[in-house]
């Protein structure tokens, strides 16, 4: 059996997400996520929301760790991996009535984020929820030191990387159809922007 791998703060966040999607996905049936990462957060969502049919995708170095996750989980209302590189990806338009991703925007260039942007933009019914999990920014200003020291580490690691700001996030919604609706504050000064299609 492939080894599932585990991320502590994937279990911390789920159940705070979890009430968010809660709300914001009651009225899909189709969602995608975009960076699944171990697969944790698929399992817990799809386990609790068994309406969704929710669709991972990752990088194919990732694929295992997830198809494990789905396996040990038994759920029929999770589909395998996609292999989904933001930079390249391409997807049938306005397949999903939901997207989700975690903790992506601020480890991928800015660039990519743009990328990821216009795949929403494309693959979101109208009326459909982009859920977008994570630190950022307002108006230029981070909401603690403590976000602020790990943007520093996350540029000294890779100087096309780091927290970004909400409006520019919200300008890129903007270019491909997408206006912002909610703004969650989420534990460990993180939050959930939501912006919807249409």
């Amino acid at each position: 059996m492939p080894d599932k791998a585990f991320a502590e703060s994937a279990e911390r966040n789920s159940g705070p997400i979890l009430e968010v999607l809660r709300s914001e996905f009651a009225q899909c049936r189709n969602v995608l996520e975009i960076g699944s990462g171990t697969g944790q957060h698929a399992v817990r969502f799809a386990s609790t929301l068994e309406y969704l049919q929710w669709q991972t995708s990752d990088l194919a170095e990732n694929h295992e760790s997830i198809e494990a996750w789905i396996a040990d989980s038994g759920l029929t209302n999770i589909a395998s991996p996609l292999s989904l590189d933001v930079r390249t990806a391409t997807l049938p338009e306005h397949c999903y009535d939901g997207i989700y991703s975690s903790n992506t925007a601020h480890i991928m260039s800015f660039a990519a984020v743009e990328d990821m942007f216009s795949i929403v933009g494309r693959a979101l019914c109208d009326g459909g929820a982009f859920c977008l999990y994570g630190p950022v920014r307002q108006h230029g200003e981070f909401n603690t030191a403590s976000n602020a020291e790990f943007d520093r580490t996350l540029r000294a690691r890779d100087p096309e990387s780091g927290i970004r700001d909400l409006e520019d996030l919200d300008e890129l919604g903007s270019r491909h159809g997408l206006a912002r609706t909610h703004f969650y504050a989420m534990p460990a000064n993180n939050h959930i922007a939501v912006w919807r299609m249409g």
